[in-house]
């Protein structure tokens, strides 16, 4: 066994080329009165914050709470009438789909964008076609001077009103329609009748259906089966 070496005080026993870091110094410990003293410098430090301040929330005005209560007392009748207004609003679409669908317009109010007398077919073609009708009546060709007036007031009323008269409606249709006024509208439904029965009878029309047709157009046609 081999003998150490006596160390002595004050020689380097680290190996030979190694850095030992000298041993940190030590701070002296603080004592009770001057750890006090450094306390009660940090709490009289007004820049440091160390309590939370409790907020307080505003007091809701009488007259807010007023409101609610009154919300909530009303608010069944009004949960009613919201589904009313939307059950109205459906019907009100419905509505004026069929009228769509149907050939017929609904407006707003009673004001009529064409006075009535703007349905009226000018003099001078009226009288013309009454006389190609009549002289296929004077042929004995009643049935067909009939379907010529009807084909023409059909002509007249979708001149006027190009959106009313559509490819699907019949005579009796275009008779129905209320955007047509009264008095024309009733003299079309007399021909319309008229040209039915020898279609769907297939009975030729006699003479006096003629007559009867005739007559019709020439209230649907002049001014005298417009005035009141």
């Amino acid at each position: 066994m081999i003998a150490k070496p006596p160390v002595v005080p004050g020689e380097d026993t680290s190996p030979a080329g190694a850095d030992s870091p000298a041993p940190p110094a030590l701070e002296p410990p603080i004592d009770d009165a001057t750890f006090a003293e450094a306390h009660r410098e940090l709490l009289a430090d007004r820049s440091i914050q160390f309590e939370m301040p409790q907020v307080e929330p505003p007091e809701m005005p009488q007259w807010l709470g007023g409101l609610g209560r009154f919300i909530s007392a009303i608010w069944p009748v009004v949960q009613v009438l919201f589904w009313v207004a939307v059950a109205a609003l459906v019907l009100f679409l419905l509505y004026v789909l069929a009228m769509r669908l149907s050939g017929r317009e609904w407006r707003w109010g009673r004001a009529e964008a064409e006075t009535p007398e703007s349905w009226r077919p000018n003099a001078a073609p009226a009288r013309q076609l009454l006389g190609e009708a009549d002289a296929l009546a004077a042929r004995g060709l009643f049935s067909e001077a009939a379907h010529l007036l009807l084909f023409r007031s059909i002509e007249d009323i979708d001149s006027r009103r190009p959106d009313l008269v559509r490819p699907a409606l019949t005579s009796r249709d275009i008779a129905a329609l209320d955007a047509i006024p009264a008095k024309p509208r009733t003299a079309f439904a007399r021909i319309a009748m008229a040209v039915e029965r020898s279609l769907f009878a297939r009975r030729p029309l006699a003479e006096a259906d003629w007559r009867e047709a005739r007559a019709a157009y020439e209230d649907f046609a002049f001014a005298e089966g417009w005035r009141g």
